[in-house]
């Protein structure tokens, strides 16, 4: 059997959600963001990324030396 090496990305909650429509509240909160500054390690799928991309306005995407810096703490 082959192996399948997963990927990651990092995302980082930089707006808030306060007068945002439900389902970007819950895009948020499902990517397991909801604090501003808050970086979160997803798999690198179609389904997280189709996440990012709906509350791309909300959200940048980080390197690892960022999280790893955010981690640290």
């Amino acid at each position: 059997m082959t192996e399948k090496k997963v990927t990651f990305f990092y995302v980082k909650q930089v707006k808030s959600t306060i007068a945002r429509p439900k389902d970007q509240k819950a895009t948020i909160k499902g990517m397991g963001l909801g604090k501003l500054n808050k970086i979160v390690k997803l798999a690198d799928t179609p389904a997280a990324r189709g996440m990012q991309q709906k509350v791309h306005h909300l959200t940048v995407v980080v390197d690892e030396a960022e999280y790893t810096a955010y981690t640290a703490k």
